[in-house]
Parts: structure tokens; sequence; C-alpha cells
């Protein structure tokens, strides 16, 4: 399983509407979560209608919080995330092989028999499925001040999915990335230890710029690829999204 986790403040100004970079990593498979970390005022309130309908768009869910409930709503957030994919799998199946149309029979229809098994696998699941979380973090100016609590929840999430049975793994991106043409830069990729986390944020350059909706892009590459760059015997190493859309240097969707 999948998922990427955006933890921004919303108030997106560059490229693509992050909404729509969403759905289509949704339309990808991958569904996108956001926890908020907005400000007081009106550029708050923008900032959470953004948040909210990215997670919409995604099929995820969104939260907004207080820097000091980062740490706990990450945790929950990616717990209840994959329980409802795995409740989504399961509802699907069993409309499959029992036969039924869209809105026949779900775990709630079963008897309670069968759905006590039914939900006993699923809590199995849950804890030994692989799952790989790919964070999307705001580095633009506004967030500076948060970065810190940033960090330690990403230290904390990371604890908390080692506690699984299951492989888990994590890659950290953060946006805008170093340079101009840029959209995000990947810090970590895909890692199952602490390792790798220490002082993960203390470096990152803050600049102004907010280019929510072509970092999700990037990292919707980065998770169907497992990697920043496709190797061809052509062009050699390029952008795994240039790749898929043609070999004319520009990103088809990333629209200025």
């Amino acid at each position: 399983m999948k998922q990427i986790l955006l933890i921004t403040d919303g108030c997106s100004n560059v490229g693509i509407q992050p909404a729509v970079a969403a759905a289509q990593a949704r339309e990808a498979g991958m569904t996108v979560n956001v926890v908020g970390i907005v400000d007081d005022g009106t550029i708050g309130e923008y900032g959470a209608a953004e948040i909210e309908e990215i997670a919409r768009m995604g099929g995820g869910v969104s939260r907004i919080v207080h820097q000091k409930d980062l740490s706990y709503t990450i945790q929950q957030m990616t717990r209840k995330t994959v329980v409802q994919t795995i409740h989504q799998v399961v509802n699907h199946e069993l409309k499959h092989i029992l036969g039924k149309q869209e809105g026949g029979t779900t775990v709630e229809a079963l008897p309670p028999s069968q759905r006590a098994e039914v939900v006993r696998v699923m809590d199995e699941m849950s804890e030994q499925s692989s799952l790989r979380v790919a964070l999307l973090i705001d580095a633009s100016a506004s967030m500076k001040p948060k970065l810190p609590s940033v960090e330690e929840a990403i230290r904390d999430l990371m604890l908390s999915l080692q506690a699984r049975q299951g492989k888990s793994e994590i890659a950290v991106f953060h946006f805008p990335g170093n340079h101009s043409d840029e959209p995000a830069k990947l810090d970590v990729e895909w890692a199952s230890d602490l390792s790798k986390m220490k002082r993960l944020l203390h470096r990152i350059p803050m600049r102004g710029t907010t280019p929510t909706g072509p970092a999700l892009l990037h990292v919707l590459d980065y998770c169907q690829y497992d990697s920043k760059y496709i190797h061809s015997e052509q062009y050699g190493d390029i952008p795994a999204r240039q790749h898929e859309h043609g070999t004319d240097g520009v990103w088809s969707d990333y629209v200025l």
C-alpha cells in the first residue's frame, strides 16, 4: 500500500491546482492525505479550504492541527487510512465474490459471525501488509517556524510504523526544491530505519513560493517508478513524467 501525506499551511501559489494533482494521484491508485498547520485569519481560512479540497480529490482525509498535536495526528491519520484502504479492498472483493452490484454486500451487511471473521482478517492485514508513506513537506517561507514540529512528527511516525509487523517505509520530500525548476526535492529515499531521519530538515532553504500541485505530481512519479529518474538509452536519465509524456523536455501538466 502506498499513500502520500502532505504537510502544509495551504495557500498554493504556483503551477497546477493541487486538487487537480491530487485527483491524478487518486486515479493512479495513490491516496493523498493532508495535515494542515494553518494560521489564524483570512489566509488561514483560505489555506484550510484548500487543504480540505486536496484531500477530497485525493480520496484521503484532512486534519487541521496545532503544532503540539502534529505527531499524534499524523500517526492516527496514517493508521486510519491504512484500515480504510483495506476496508475498501475487502468490500470490493466481497461484491465480486458474491456477484453483487454496486451497493450490494459490504462487511457491515454480513451476518455477525461472518462479519467478525472478516474484521479479524482486516485487522491482521492492517498490521502485516507492506506500507509506504511518501511525506511531502511544505518548506515555503511561512512554514519555517513550524518545521521543528514537523521533524519531530516524522521521527514519531517512523517509531510508530516500526511497531507494525509488516514492512513500513517512508520517503521524505520538501517543496519547493532547491532550484527554480525543481518543484520538490527528495530528502530521503524509501527508508525503514531512523538513522536517515536525523536533523532531516535542518538545512532546507526556505523560499517564498508554494508549488503544491507540481510537488504532488513529482512525488507521484517517484512513487510509481520508485525513482526520481528513468533511464533512457537515447536520452539518459530523465524525469519519470518527461519519459512518460514524451521527450520535449516539458511536463505536459506542469502549468504555470
